[in-house]
């Protein structure tokens, strides 16, 4: 297939810069799978599409505040520095801006020392291995030095950095939220338990890949970026359970999908195991461990627009965004939200 039939038109204006001041308050656009008919809602009324013995699963990753701003330590030129992927002890994958100036050996500075950041190796397109210096536990001085690295499109600083975590955000490593579950709170996930429907958590450290534009034409010649999952053996046996009984399994968020579904691939159940994903979904692909999803509205011509799209079909999803244009959805991490059930 090719990347132009995943395109649509968007204008810049629906792009949410900013979170609504209540996470349950957005809008919420229902895409029927089978017939492709569209129903606009708000997110509160999730409720009425489940049914007692459903499971709902959420990707429980929690963002670091990883963006950290600084000086070179010979120049005192500044710098920033966005962490990606613990490699291995205090050795961390980065980007730097600017990067090409940054050669093996040289230091950087963050919070007058409190962090010192040495280059051991380099990367193509501006990655770094950085080994970094500091007192304490490192979680704790990100907190205290770290911004949220938020999508390249929204141009606003955030004021609340709990507002890119979703309420259950639990095991940290991820570059970018899993922003479905965003709007989720705790009272509407408590209301969620009282219907009979079961919460399951899975880990995907969500890495900054999967803001990547794909670069070809044929989608089929794309490489997928790899993301780190988990499954934990009780809800392995609570999904095991839901599938047998013949109740659905409704996924928050295209990482959640990834991972419930690289799982089914693998192991034609589900089992408690860890790894590293590069499932590529777009449509032909046959979905085993998903029923319905709940989801944002992505980029034109992204992977995950791709996903959805296997998920009911391309004509469906992009008429029900074109509908979204129409009814000046809001768009992209801090926007609107869908659910293709």
């Amino acid at each position: 297939m090719n990347i132009e039939e995943f395109d649509y038109d968007l204008p810049e204006s629906l792009i949410a810069q900013t979170p609504l001041k209540d996470r349950d308050t957005s809008r919420l656009l229902h895409l029927d799978r089978q017939t492709g008919e569209v129903e606009d809602l708000h997110f509160k009324d999730i409720l009425k599409f489940f049914q007692p013995g459903d499971t709902l699963v959420l990707n429980d990753t929690k963002v670091m505040p990883a963006r950290l701003f600084g000086v070179k330590e010979e120049t005192n030129a500044q710098v920033e520095m966005l962490m990606l992927n613990q490699v291995e002890g205090n050795d961390w994958e980065v980007l730097l801006k600017p990067a090409k100036r940054i050669k093996v050996g040289q230091s950087l500075s963050f919070g007058d020392g409190k962090i010192i950041a040495t280059c051991i190796d380099t990367l193509d397109q501006g990655g770094r291995i950085m080994r970094l210096e500091y007192e304490g536990i490192l979680q704790e001085r990100l907190d205290e030095l770290g911004e949220m690295p938020l999508p390249p499109y929204i141009k606003e600083r955030l004021s609340d950095k709990d507002r890119y975590q979703t309420v259950y955000a639990k095991e940290t490593g991820s570059a970018a939220a899993p922003t479905a579950g965003l709007h989720f709170t705790d009272a509407l996930l408590e209301d969620v338990k009282k219907m009979g429907v079961h919460l399951a958590f899975v880990t995907l450290h969500v890495g900054l890949g999967t803001f990547r534009p794909v670069s070809v034409d044929n989608i089929d010649d794309h490489e997928m970026h790899s993301e780190y999952y988990m499954m934990s053996q009780e809800t392995a046996e609570l999904l095991n359970e839901t599938k047998a009984s013949g109740h659905r399994i409704i996924s928050v968020g295209t990482t959640s999908t990834r991972t419930l579904e690289t799982i089914r691939r693998d192991h034609d159940a589900f089992v408690a195991t860890s790894g590293w994903t590069d499932i590529f979904i777009y449509p032909g692909f046959e979905f085993k461990a998903v029923d319905g999803q709940i989801t944002n509205f992505h980029l034109p011509k992204s992977t995950l627009v791709m996903l959805v799209s296997a998920f009911s079909s391309r004509q469906f999803v992009l008429n029900a965004y074109q509908h979204a244009v129409k009814k000046s959805y809001r768009f992209f991490s801090f926007g609107d939200a869908m659910i293709i059930i």
